[in-house]
């Protein structure tokens, strides 16, 4: 791993507050995700199950997590089982984790090798009543492919029809949302490298780059600093391109008098930072580019102090939408006589305005949560308000980390330059001196 292994206490502490949710009697199983293939005989890089993560630390394939707090067979508490290494698999894909590398990893101390794991599974299972399966049960999540844990659920179902089945992700949504120190200092970490990579883009651009060159740039600061990469795929959007909200080709040239929006961020021990910031390619806002600029970033300022313990994200959304059709009247965009008349389902400013503006952030980049809870202390989101006018050309998103406390939102991106003037600054220092 890049990365150093987050305190092994972290772990710990997620399997107690887990179990603690469980049934009675109850055993849980959690897999690693697949290596997924590319081609040939190549895979994609692995990236490790959030659930299993959150559980143990380990960040290898072929992993599984048992965890069956009342086991009367002494010692079966917690159970990890990982693959077997040997000389062969050492010298053609590296170093795997020895049991007792596992064993440090994740605190777990019982630990055995993935071939042996159906006995020992089958034995667990007969002495439990229920068993909790650990199903990707994010609501907007859509895919043809079954992953393992599908798999294995199935597989479960088919051999122990008897027994009672449980999800676990109910109680992992519960868990993941309220962060512990160590998780945003992992959280913080990402920001840290995402910012310094903002800076050096900063120094780097100027009329005639290609997207894609601004992309390398901030992959050279990511690696360099001991990133894992980019958590999502990045947006590097010139011109029109700047109001397309999805957009990853990252391959048009950037032209004099363009803006260019960068939605970006690190991952760092698998968590994640989101960043978006707005610059001008040539070094200078135009007069209308700065005015939608400092509209958007003052709904950003007023919209993260809105991120306190007790708010229902709906009413957070709700009033959002409110400052920026303040905006939107001030910038000539939005009449205000038919704004009082407007529909309470189809708002105006959806017209410049279409997605929301927070999501939570952890593991994920759109992390495990549920909507429907109010918003709670130790929770981290985003705060992404935007502008986009398409017939200007001008896409204006702003993006921060903030961290929800009983003492008020804490902003994680401050040190990351924001204020026009600033960016200017940084922009033509090298011109300047």
């Amino acid at each position: 791993m890049r990365y150093e292994p987050l305190d092994t206490e972290l772990y710990k502490l997620n399997r107690k507050r887990f179990t603690r949710k469980m049934m009675p009697d109850s055993i849980a199983i959690f897999n690693s995700n697949d290596l997924m293939p590319r081609s040939g005989d190549t895979f994609y890089p692995f990236r490790q199950n959030a659930g299993l993560f959150y559980l143990s630390g380990l960040d290898q394939a072929e992993t599984v997590v048992v965890l069956f707090p009342d086991c009367i067979k002494d010692g079966f508490h917690e159970v990890v089982f990982i693959k077997r290494t040997n000389e062969y698999i050492a010298t053609w894909e590296g170093q795997k984790y020895t049991k007792e590398e596992a064993r440090k990893v994740s605190g777990i101390e019982r630990i055995y090798w993935l071939d042996e794991m159906e006995s020992i599974l089958h034995e667990l299972v007969l002495l439990a009543k229920r068993i909790y399966v650990n199903l990707n049960e994010h609501d907007r999540f859509k895919s043809g492919i079954n992953s393992r844990d599908q798999r294995s659920t199935q597989q479960l179902m088919e051999r122990y029809p008897a027994h009672k089945y449980h999800r676990s992700q109910p109680i992992l949504k519960k868990l993941m949302m309220i962060k512990s120190p160590w998780e945003v200092d992992a959280i913080q970490e990402a920001i840290q490298i995402t910012g310094q990579a903002f800076r050096r883009v900063l120094e780097f651009v100027k009329s005639g780059v290609k997207e894609y060159e601004i992309e390398a740039e901030i992959i050279h600061e990511f690696i360099r600093k001991g990133a894992t990469g980019h958590a999502y795929d990045p947006i590097i959007a010139a011109g029109e391109n700047s109001c397309v909200l999805h957009y990853i080709d990252n391959n048009k040239v950037c032209h004099d008098g363009d803006l260019i929006l960068m939605d970006f961020g690190a991952e760092y021990a698998n968590y994640a930072a989101d960043l978006t910031r707005v610059i001008p390619t040539n070094g200078q806002f135009s007069a209308r580019q700065r005015q939608v600029y400092d509209a958007v970033l003052r709904v950003l300022n007023a919209s993260k102090q809105l991120l306190v313990p007790g708010t229902m994200m709906d009413e957070y959304h709700r009033e959002v939408g409110r400052l920026v059709e303040s905006e939107l009247i001030g910038l000539g965009l939005l009449d205000k006589h038919k704004v009082a008349k407007q529909s309470a389902e189809r708002p105006l400013y959806k017209q410049f305005f279409m997605h929301g503006t927070s999501h939570h952030l952890g593991l994920n980049v759109h992390d495990l949560s549920n909507r429907y809870d109010p918003i709670q202390a130790g929770m981290v989101f985003t705060c992404e308000p935007a502008i986009y006018i398409r017939e200007e050309r001008i896409g204006i998103r702003l993006e921060n980390d903030i961290l929800v406390t009983d003492e008020g939102p804490i902003d994680l991106m401050k040190h990351v330059p924001i204020e026009a003037d600033e960016i200017e600054e940084l922009m033509n220092a090298g011109v300047l001196n």
